[in-house]
């Protein structure tokens, strides 16, 4: 069997009606600052938050009645492994998932949720790879990979197939590669129906393995990507040659560029999304002048961030956006000085946040102090305006610098 448009559309027929047709979304404002006429397939909306349920399911739907019996093994970084889970639990089949030990916490305990037995086990997805393979011979169980086999790739062209027919007039595509699974399959059905159709692919930059595949070049990587559902060292022996002949270009993003994406989506178009499912937006805001006035569709395949993360992400967004000010204020150290501080902060219409008052490790003289407020702002401008107040009301003050590190 080769993966084929018959092939994608009788996966289509076969899950259809056990997992999501999702919408296809056209954003307003990231249209607007993007200058195209942007589309959001939102694979958020499955059963388990990813366009993994299209996949396993597929896969799922071609067991014989012996492996359905014996039970399946998977590995995965949480989404693949949720969509296993949930229905290989609806279909009755038992199912063991291996997951790294960065999968975050939140995905980890909805793959259990679902029925499934967890093992953590390894700091790469190949490393867990490998203790599937082990179990799957050891155990007779069905290996259901997340990306590299052709029922899994079809699964998810049913994506291709739904775009195609919500906007036939879709000039460009936005997909994330892990693997390759999901852009193999979105790209063959995608071009089936409009062969003009461009593709493009996007990979975190630490771990840029399909992008190495395809030059012939040795990758380097990194330890830990936001991006940790297409943290993959090695792509697949399938999707490789499809990628090579059907993806037009592919974009590597770092760490802060995936964090800003993450926040446009949630500020933008209220969509809360995962490393991996804003990996997309992410290259195209990088690259937007060359998709100007185009109609292109970004695949958001997943929206399983840990709420840790995510709360992290826009704090640290709304501290580069300067709408979080840190403000280092030296004062005299006597009675009723703070709340004359704190008036003037709130004069100049600022929330505060923090206050942080220290009178021990700093080099001010005795009778002196510095305090810390971290205030609300509504921008830089906001921010500078309250500086100046302060100062003019006596206080020496200054802006402490933003971090833009990543996480």
């Amino acid at each position: 069997m080769s993966v084929t448009i018959k092939e994608i559309e009788s996966a289509c027929e076969e899950i259809r009606g056990s997992v999501v047709r999702t919408p296809l979304v056209y954003s307003y404002r990231l249209s607007a600052r993007l200058g195209c006429n942007l589309y959001l397939k939102l694979e958020t909306q499955q059963a388990t938050g990813s366009f993994k349920d299209r996949g396993s399911l597929h896969k799922l739907l071609h067991l014989d009645e012996a492996q359905q019996k014996r039970g399946v093994v998977a590995m995965s970084a949480g989404n693949h492994a949720q969509g296993v889970a949930y229905h290989a639990a609806r279909l009755g089949i038992p199912a063991t998932v291996v997951m790294p030990t960065f999968a975050p916490f939140s995905k980890i305990e909805r793959t259990r949720s679902y029925g499934a037995q967890v093992i953590k086990h390894g700091d790469t997805l190949d490393a867990s790879a490998v203790v599937a393979r082990e179990l799957s011979e050891r155990d007779g169980l069905a290996f259901i990979s997340p990306y590299d086999d052709e029922r899994i790739i079809a699964g998810q062209g049913s994506i291709g197939l739904e775009i195609i027919e919500d906007l036939p007039e879709t000039d460009a595509i936005f997909v994330p590669i892990g693997g390759g699974g999901v852009i193999s399959g979105t790209a063959i059905a995608a071009q089936a129906r409009k062969r003009e159709v461009e593709v493009y692919g996007v990979e975190a930059d630490r771990y840029p393995s399909m992008i190495a595949a395809i030059r012939g070049e040795e990758p380097k990587f990194g330890e830990t990507t936001i991006a940790d559902g297409i943290a993959v060292k090695l792509p697949g022996k399938l999707t490789l040659p499809i990628v090579q002949e059907r993806v037009r270009e592919i974009f590597l993003c770092n760490e802060d560029e995936f964090e800003s994406a993450i926040a446009d989506l949630a500020e933008q178009q209220k969509l809360v999304v995962e490393g991996a499912g804003a990996a997309g937006l992410a290259a195209l805001t990088q690259n937007k002048e060359q998709f100007k006035g185009r109609n292109v569709v970004v695949v958001i395949c997943g929206g399983n961030i840990d709420s840790r993360m995510f709360a992290s992400v826009m704090s640290r967004f709304l501290v580069r956006s300067s709408r979080m000010v840190r403000l280092r204020i030296r004062i005299v150290d006597r009675p009723g000085e703070m709340s004359r501080l704190t008036g003037v902060i709130s004069a100049c219409g600022s929330n505060i946040l923090e206050l942080h008052h220290q009178r021990l490790f700093s080099d001010v003289p005795a009778k002196e102090a510095e305090v810390d407020a971290l205030i609300e702002t509504s921008d830089a401008a906001h921010g500078e305006t309250i500086r100046q107040g302060l100062q003019e009301a006596g206080y020496e003050t200054q802006i402490m610098e933003t971090t833009t590190g990543s996480i």
